[in-house]
């Protein structure tokens, strides 16, 4: 489906918070810029400032020094709550309302808005849909109805009711198991997809951040320690910090982020290139990661097929998956 939004760029100068009685800034002085569209993760252990520092951006936190725009527009021009409804806002504690409905808890904004109620009915069931919850068995539920996963995905939902062009996460997965994090995470990789909405997208989890980002904000005691690509600022750690902190020399984890396209040994001739392939042919598809194509050659063979679409467009080897992991830090 097509929602229609589309993200804003976020932009940063000179950022610094000082809470009251601390004898020092909580964010000091920093400088970001997020593409429109960008999915940027603030990393960082607990007390390192991510979490403050997302939430100057919707003003829950007002800086004492500094610019910060949102769309080209300076949000200490905007009314809070105003800016607030403009933007979406997901937290661990997902904050629904207990007394509400899944619908009406998605319904907060647009009707704060005064959008038409049938417009109102069918976002909220368009949103249901979204994010994978069926709109006929949940639109009725109470929160106490839901699973833990099912909470944050209507609190998902009730973040983009009003389409917003940014989104802001703090740790909205560290309540949940491993295995329904996982699940939220593919959602909302899948709904950054299909929106391309600006997602800020604050962990402490240096898996998670991998895995969803796009750009990495590596944050230590109130400042930007290091910010790149997943793969660049796991294969070159700009400060010891940075290294331990993403267990940098980790090779499994810079192969989660390399893909079996990226690496292949084309297929060599008309003949072969884009063939057909055989029932008992091992073979990876093409966007799988070289951690999953190390699998399937310890398990099965010397080589595996590269497949694209259901053709043959290459191979890959021990050597190959070697080749480019020692690429990677180039």
């Amino acid at each position: 489906m097509s929602d229609g939004a589309t993200g804003a760029a976020v932009r940063l100068r000179d950022v610094a918070v000082r809470y009251p009685e601390a004898d020092r800034d909580a964010v000091g002085g920093v400088d970001l810029d997020v593409p429109a569209g960008a999915f940027v993760v603030l990393l960082g252990p607990s007390g390192c400032g991510k979490s403050t520092l997302l939430r100057t951006i919707n003003r829950l936190v007002l800086p004492y020094r500094g610019a910060i725009e949102v769309g080209g527009s300076d949000v200490t021009e905007s009314d809070p709550e105003t800016l607030r409804r403009g933007i979406g806002y997901v937290i661990q504690a997902v904050g629904l309302f207990p007394h509400l409905s899944v619908a009406k808890n998605i319904a907060v904004v647009p009707q704060l808005l005064r959008w038409p109620a049938d417009a109102i009915a069918a976002r909220v069931d368009e949103l249901l849909e979204l994010v994978r919850l069926d709109p006929a068995r949940y639109r009725e539920r109470l929160p106490r109805e839901l699973s833990g996963g099912e909470q944050q995905r209507v609190g998902v939902a009730r973040a983009l009711a009003a389409r917003p062009r940014v989104l802001l996460m703090d740790e909205p997965f560290g309540a949940v198991d491993a295995i329904v994090r996982t699940s939220l995470q593919d959602e909302t990789l899948r709904i950054h997809r299909v929106l391309g909405t600006t997602i800020l997208f604050v962990t402490h989890d240096v898996d998670e951040a991998l895995r969803l980002a796009d750009r990495i904000v590596v944050m230590k005691e109130g400042r930007i320690e290091q910010d790149g690509t997943p793969l660049r600022v796991l294969a070159k750690p700009a400060t010891p910090y940075v290294e331990a902190l993403l267990d940098a020399k980790d090779a499994v984890r810079r192969l989660s982020l390399l893909h079996a396209r990226d690496a292949l040994r084309p297929a060599n001739g008309a003949d072969t290139a884009g063939a057909p392939l055989g029932a008992q042919a091992y073979r990876v598809e093409a966007g799988a990661t070289l951690r999953t194509v190390l699998s399937e050659l310890l398990e099965h063979a010397d080589a595996v097929d590269v497949v694209e679409d259901g053709r043959r467009i290459g191979t890959l080897s021990f050597a190959d998956v070697r080749a480019a992991l020692l690429a990677s830090e180039r």
